[in-house]
């Protein structure tokens, strides 16, 4: 009888122990033993000779937009879009229709998701001044990544602009809460400045100051609170120079479009790039990137947010905001190493162990005995052009088309089961959502 289910062997590992050679034992989906298994059996062996196996990749912040806006995307397809780009598991944000911020909402959600979403899964419950008194209870129902606020608006109606409505929220949490952080205040007094058909307006009207003033005053009520909060996407310098000094309550988030383009992709792509809050100059991005180096940004996250086309093309500021970007994290980032910019173990940190750490998912986030086995198996000197046409988010477009990176994930492990294999799907959908070390269930 074989001992386990899959060995991978014969590939550079990158796990606690550093870089190396070293085989994966497979059993009962989770990792059973790491080493030279040239002795042991397996009912299915993959040689990964020339590879790198990686635990496996956790974007924490994707909008796959069910129920209520699926002509832009669904669970089945947003989470295609993710395992095709080596992502093992997602945590998906509640802006829907409608938004998920009740029981009910977020326990339709989870249904709709088990078995059908391509990887596993957690769900953001939204924070309003309508539910704060359930979300002591919302955050701790099984597949909750936590409580998602909205200080300034973006797609969907969630929004809870005043500093009394954030201070309530946090009051009534214990555990780590998200944030996109943008004052609504300044955004309302501000638009005027918003150019007709010139989406390069969108980073004057949603400008660093409008950032940084609602990050203050975030940081501000964490503190007052004694509570743990999480900025999401960083577009500027300043906001990483800020949350230096406030490390002991706010975790932050940047994503690959912040690190990777800058603002002469108003020129190239016009709407398709405009994002909230918006990609800016190279300055801040060489400010995200230096938050990268000395380690403030805790992790990365896609903020895959799908339009259709007809949606980008409407004339600014018309044209909805948001790019996909779950397909892309995993080759745009390993491009990034291949060119000096961050370690193979930084991008590691950033996009499974550092998700573990601050979120606390029981059994991911690491290559290690005990853990489920979240495999990203990627190929670090293979070349490829990102294309339109192989985008399986329903958008069916890219911010990236025609950009050729090195460095390409070539198969997507979840729990044991290789689901996607050199650009094949190969298992159907078995997604499950993820447990939390803050939110286990009770057992009898």
């Amino acid at each position: 009888m074989a001992q386990y289910e899959m060995i991978f062997k014969n590939a550079t590992l990158v796990n606690h122990d550093g870089e190396g050679l070293a085989d994966v034992g497979v059993l009962n989906g989770r990792i059973a033993a790491l080493g030279d298994l040239s002795g042991d059996s397996a009912a299915e062996t993959l040689d990964c000779t020339g590879l790198h196996i990686l635990p496996g990749v956790i974007d924490t912040q994707v909008h796959f937009r069910e129920p209520g806006l699926t002509h832009k995307e669904d669970l089945e397809s947003g989470s295609l879009s993710a395992v095709m780009g080596g992502v093992t598991g997602v945590f998906e944000m509640p802006n829907t229709n409608p938004l998920t911020t009740s029981r009910e909402t977020f326990e339709a959600k989870i249904a709709a998701g088990t078995n059908r979403m391509h990887c596993d899964f957690a769900f953001y419950i939204g924070g309003t001044h309508e539910n704060v008194g359930e979300l002591a209870e919302l955050e701790k129902l099984p597949g909750c990544a936590g409580i998602k606020v909205f200080m300034g608006s973006s797609t969907g109606s969630l929004l809870v602009a005043d500093d009394d409505g954030v201070e309530a929220i946090l009051r009534a949490i214990s555990r780590r809460a998200a944030f996109h952080s943008e004052d609504e205040f300044m955004l309302e007094a501000r638009k005027h400045l918003r150019v007709e058909g010139d989406p390069s307006s969108h980073p004057v009207w949603r400008s660093p100051e409008v950032a940084l003033n609602s990050t203050r005053r975030l940081v501000a009520l964490a503190h007052k609170t004694g509570k743990r909060i999480h900025v999401l996407h960083i577009s500027t310098a300043e906001e990483i120079v800020y949350l230096a000094g406030h490390k002991d309550v706010a975790s932050v988030e940047v994503t690959p479009h912040h690190l990777t383009l800058d603002e002469t992709a108003y020129d190239r792509l016009g709407t398709y790039v405009q994002m909230n809050p918006p990609v800016r100059d190279a300055q801040h991005r060489a400010g995200i990137w230096a938050g990268v180096s000395n380690g403030v940004a805790d992790i990365l996250g896609s903020d895959h947010a799908p339009h259709t086309r007809e949606e980008k093309d409407h004339a600014y500021p018309a044209s909805h905001s948001g790019m996909t970007g779950v397909q892309t994290l995993v080759p745009i980032m390993l491009d990034h190493v291949n060119a000096g910019k961050l370690s193979l173990a930084r991008f590691v940190d950033m996009t499974s162990a550092g998700p573990n750490r601050l979120f606390g998912i029981a059994n991911k986030g690491r290559i290690a005995v005990g853990y489920d086995a979240d495999l990203t198996i990627v190929d670090l000197k293979r070349r490829e052009t990102i294309r339109n046409e192989d985008v399986k988010s329903r958008a069916g477009w890219t911010p990236y088309d025609g950009v050729t990176v090195t460095g390409w994930p070539v198969g997507t492990i979840v729990r044991g089961k290789t689901v996607m294999w050199q650009g094949e799907l190969v298992t159907a959908s078995t997604g499950q959502p993820m447990r939390f070390l803050e939110a286990l269930p009770q057992e009898a």
